[in-house]
């Protein structure tokens, strides 16, 4: 993917480990996690063979909700644990619904995102078991700073079996390093998420 992205809430209301954000007005100006809500389709940009430098070949209309579950195991491996898949699914839903709001025209065709890592790997229907768990248990949380605006969530892959700690507060996730917080740490996706993105908060929706 794109590797660029942002978090969420000032007041919030601790429940375990797990931090939900109590709502706070927003501007009524700015598109906010309070006055909008997830879109229903994502126009992808399909290039041929995923290959980010390729021509459009044709932009394809996709469900929200399936565009996350079928770009998810192209993003995080669906053999890592839970919680990394957890804390991926809410950077794929927030990065794509950032660019909902943000569409792209470029050769005569409009588009919100593409299916390769210029934005986030995308195949269609690829969704596996897992990651689709991942995606549905998430599905109600949002992260964002505390105004709630709709940011992306930046994330790059890191060093394989490591914690990435160069990356921690920094407002992009490591996906290597939510893998190890998840399995060698045993970390709960609220957790992964405040160490790359310290500012921002979860909020149920």
């Amino acid at each position: 993917m794109k590797r660029a992205k942002n978090t969420l809430l000032a007041g919030f209301i601790a429940m375990g480990s797990l931090c939900v954000a109590s709502p706070r007005p927003a501007s009524a100006q700015m598109q906010s996690v309070y006055n909008t809500s997830y879109p229903s389709v994502i126009r992808v940009a399909i290039r041929a063979y995923n290959n980010p430098v390729s021509p459009i070949l044709y932009v394809q209309t996709v469900g929200f909700e399936e565009y996350c579950k079928d770009v998810l195991p192209n993003e995080w491996y669906p053999t890592w644990s839970p919680e990394a898949l957890k804390a991926g699914a809410i950077a794929v839903k927030m990065f794509a619904w950032y660019h909902t709001l943000h569409p792209v025209t470029q050769s005569g065709f409009t588009y919100d995102v593409d299916n390769t890592t210029n934005f986030q790997q995308f195949r269609y229907l690829s969704g596996q078991t897992v990651t689709d768990q991942a995606v549905q248990d998430t599905w109600n949380y949002v992260y964002a700073p505390s105004t709630g605006e709709i940011m992306e969530l930046s994330y790059r892959a890191g060093f394989p079996n490591r914690e990435n700690r160069g990356f921690i507060g920094t407002n992009i996730m490591a996906q290597w390093g939510s893998e190890y917080f998840g399995q060698i740490a045993k970390m709960l996706f609220p957790n992964i998420l405040n160490l790359y993105y310290p500012s921002y908060l979860l909020k149920f929706v």
